[in-house]
């Protein structure tokens, strides 16, 4: 670890994945542990590349990857975000007898390549509640603050001069698909590590954070050779393309700086998974990627990629964060303690 001061984990998969959605989950149960979203990295609207006549959000080409790579190198070696990603206030008015979304940003460019400061695509519409240990439920945040109490981006205690603005924190993301039981189980088993004497104890009692980065494509050693080697803890999720195509069809669209994304008739059939198959096909042997029996286990171990192996593609969430929740605790002891342990369940 030398002078690192956090640690990111990667959350990867195929869009409407579930990416979000454990990332909250695990940000709610982890210690100092805040969220990134390769999603606040986009592109303006009009840079981006056109495929069968539509805008392809969904593409390496979408991504300022320098900047993501400068603003993750800077949190690894400080812990905290870069100021550039600081700077946004956003506010959303949507109108009750329109569709349209109006967005008003008071600092519209960042000091990171002039680019618009944070995502220009963001959920919309949706709607999670998380529980805390007495089981009462977090509301999710209002569309006009800031930053939500109830959904801190940063922990307490952590050095920000002021707190950090992401529509796609923020925004609401489909309600919980793991039950207050599962929840409250994984948080018991967490605040175990974390007792004294136990290897989270250890591990967080230098001013250490995690740093939770959830991404539609984070593991390309064509495309992101640079961004891979700062990811310390990589968590790949699958799905099927009939379970990915009904979540995202489920959704009214994103909120972008511009106004108001909703995908397309096809959008999925013709950008999102082809795409997504594209760009993981080299992590299957057979390059194909609804065969999880087919996962790469060489390239998997090589690049340090996690999965869930061996139980299909739609796994039952609640047994994805039970996974998440043992990957992580283990690869956090042997990142920073150096202990090796078993192998971590469903590798």
């Amino acid at each position: 670890m030398d002078n690192q001061k956090a640690v990111i984990v990667g959350i990867s998969g195929c869009s409407s994945s579930g990416k979000t959605t454990l990332a909250r989950l695990l940000r709610d149960i982890f210690p100092h542990t805040f969220i990134l979203h390769e999603d606040d990295f986009y592109k303006p609207e009009e840079q981006l590349p056109i495929k069968e006549g539509l805008a392809d959000w969904d593409c390496p080409e979408a991504i300022s990857i320098p900047d993501m790579e400068n603003a993750l190198s800077h949190i690894r070696s400080t812990g905290t975000f870069p100021v550039s990603l600081l700077l946004t206030t956003t506010t959303t008015s949507t109108s009750s007898t329109s569709s349209s979304t109006t967005t008003t940003n008071t600092n519209p460019t960042s000091k990171i390549s002039g680019r618009p400061s944070l995502s220009h695509r963001h959920n919309h519409g949706c709607h999670l509640t998380l529980t805390t240990a007495s089981s009462s439920i977090i509301p999710p945040p209002s569309s006009d603050q800031k930053c939500s109490p109830s959904y801190p981006l940063i922990q307490p205690g952590f050095p920000l001069k002021q707190p950090i603005s992401s529509k796609e924190d923020k925004n609401t993301i489909g309600q919980c698909p793991v039950s207050s039981a599962q929840i409250d189980a994984a948080k018991s088993k967490v605040s175990a590590w974390l007792a004294p004497n136990q290897p989270g104890a250890l591990i967080f009692s230098r001013p250490l954070k995690v740093c939770l980065l959830d991404g539609f494509l984070l593991y390309s050693p064509d495309h992101l050779p640079t961004i891979m080697p700062l990811i310390d803890i990589k968590l790949f999720l699958l799905v099927s393309r009939a379970k990915a195509t009904q979540r995202r069809e489920a959704r009214d669209g994103y909120v972008t700086l511009e106004g108001f994304w909703t995908d397309p008739p096809g959008y999925v059939d013709k950008i999102v998974w082809p795409n997504y198959a594209a760009e993981h096909a080299w992590l299957f042997e057979n390059a194909n990627v609804e065969d999880e029996t087919k996962l790469d286990k060489e390239k998997m171990q090589r690049y340090g990629i996690e999965a869930q192996t061996g139980k299909g593609l739609d796994i039952d969430f609640g047994e994805t964060l039970h996974w998440a929740v043992e990957t992580i605790m283990h690869e956090l002891e042997r990142i920073v303690l150096g202990q090796q342990g078993g192998e971590s369940e469903s590798k």
